[in-house]
């Protein structure tokens, strides 16, 4: 559902300015449109102006993607953070899709397709709204009204809104805080909504002066400009808040509140994202397919799922460290053999080696007993651990560092050879590289160094 309203939105936002340049232009012929959506979820309507990509036409037909101006709509046009709603204008033959609203000035427009039929300027046509859609979406508004309160109750008092979004299938809500939530502080902000929730409390209702609203202690909400005159949503000793959305007429509406992500978005503000009513029966349908997945592949009960995994955890744990003991063991075996091809330099035995698939860790071992052996003496190993990764290591006994040599800017020099780098100590360092295919050359290149150095 998000993805679908996410497209619709794509298509027409570019033409927003359009469209307002045309309603300027219309605004002295026809009148402001009259919103009943409080009350009313069905009117029939007179089509007052039809646009098509922004302009005024007076007729559109079957495919058209059109936006409509009606004399009286019970569609909500997106404000305060909440989407517009969706729904049909009907008529005679005549179905135009709704997808979204959006407020123009004094008008209503109306964002939809025409599915089937024709309509003109004048047409008198039956507006209707998705219930289940509007449903969704008071849920959601009302639910982020008492999560505001929520944290304010139990958290700090001097929270206070930073941005939100009240959609068919989520809410957000962004917040001032200084620092992120616990989640024991979670829990109890979602606790205390599903409580208020339960507590079935009825809405109160009403327009008053925004002086008297504020005097009450009313909330108002982010980015909202006010009149004279506000409406103020009450659930008494619960929420009170300045809000032209639609809301739930008792709390009990809401059926179920769930807190899905706490997350920061800005320097001192953070995001909670949640859902409300049928939106957590889906949340909870989709994660209790993953659970019943996990319990047939783990075969074990789903309470168990988590000691399963943890138990799988270690076993691998063990399994990895069993693993490295044998590479190293392997690692050693095959430098032992190395000693053998040793190569006199001056007075200095040096090995210059691949050992393949060695990880580093192994690598160094390899090394160092290496040179422990040869007493004094250079080595210089490298492998290819995996695809794309190179492991390089140098190991320098004090004459041989006497000599000018240090093995962190050595071997340095040769990663770069297999497009890397690193370095380390003047008596021992690694270094790393992705082109394996250099790593035979990079050791030639290494051994012709040594050999310059050391004759």
């Amino acid at each position: 559902m998000a993805i679908q309203r996410d497209r619709s939105k794509d298509a027409h936002e570019t033409i927003d300015l359009t469209v307002q340049g045309s309603l300027d232009t219309l605004a002295e012929k026809i009148e402001a449109t009259d919103f009943v959506g409080y009350e009313q979820a069905h009117t029939q309507s007179l089509v007052a102006a039809i646009l098509i990509d922004g302009e005024s036409v007076n007729s559109a037909e079957t495919g058209d993607q059109v936006q409509v101006v009606l004399d009286q709509t019970p569609f909500y046009a997106e404000s305060g953070g909440q989407i517009g709603d969706r729904g049909y204008l009907s008529g005679h033959d005549l179905v135009i899709r709704i997808e979204d609203v959006k407020k123009e000035g004094a008008f209503f427009v109306h964002f939809g397709k025409v599915e089937r039929g024709s309509v003109s300027v004048g047409d008198q046509v039956s507006a209707k709204i998705d219930r289940a859609c509007r449903r969704r979406a008071q849920a959601n508004h009302t639910a982020t009204h008492l999560l505001q309160a929520a944290l304010k109750s139990l958290v700090d008092e001097t929270i206070s809104q930073a941005g939100s979004l009240v959609d068919f299938d989520r809410l957000r809500f962004d917040f001032h805080a200084p620092e992120a939530l616990s989640a024991e502080q979670l829990q109890q902000v979602e606790k205390q909504v599903n409580t208020w929730i339960a507590e079935a409390h009825s809405a109160d209702v009403q327009t008053m002066p925004i002086a008297v609203a504020k005097a009450k202690g009313a909330v108002a909400m982010f980015g909202e400009k006010y009149g004279d005159e506000v409406r103020v949503i009450d659930y008494p000793g619960v929420s009170m808040e300045l809000c032209g959305g639609t809301h739930v007429s008792n709390t009990a509406e809401i059926g179920v509140f769930k807190i899905i992500s706490e997350t920061g978005v800005a320097a001192g503000i953070r995001r909670i994202e949640a859902i409300a009513g049928p939106a957590v029966l889906d949340y909870l349908d989709v994660r209790d397919r993953i659970v019943r997945d996990l319990s047939a592949r783990f075969k074990t009960k789903p309470e168990e799922i988590s000691d399963r995994i943890t138990s799988l955890q270690n076993e691998l744990k063990t399994a990895q460290k069993d693993l490295a003991a044998i590479k190293s063991e392997l690692a050693l075996a095959q430098s032992d053999q190395l000693l053998n091809t040793a190569e006199t330099m001056g007075q200095t035995p040096v090995i210059v080696a691949e050992l393949d698939t060695v990880e580093p860790a192994a690598l160094k071992i390899a090394a160092e007993r290496l040179l422990q052996k040869l007493g004094n003496g250079a080595v210089v190993l490298g492998s290819v651990p995996e695809a794309g990764k190179v492991s390089l290591v140098a190991a320098f006994s004090q004459p041989v560092i006497g000599k000018g040599l240090q093995a962190g800017k050595f071997i340095g020099g040769i990663a770069k050879l297999c497009g890397g780098g690193g370095g380390g100590r003047p008596n021992f360092a690694q270094a790393g590289g992705r082109d394996a295919a250099k790593l035979p050359a990079a050791l030639e290149t290494a051994k012709t160094q040594l050999k310059q150095a050391l004759q």
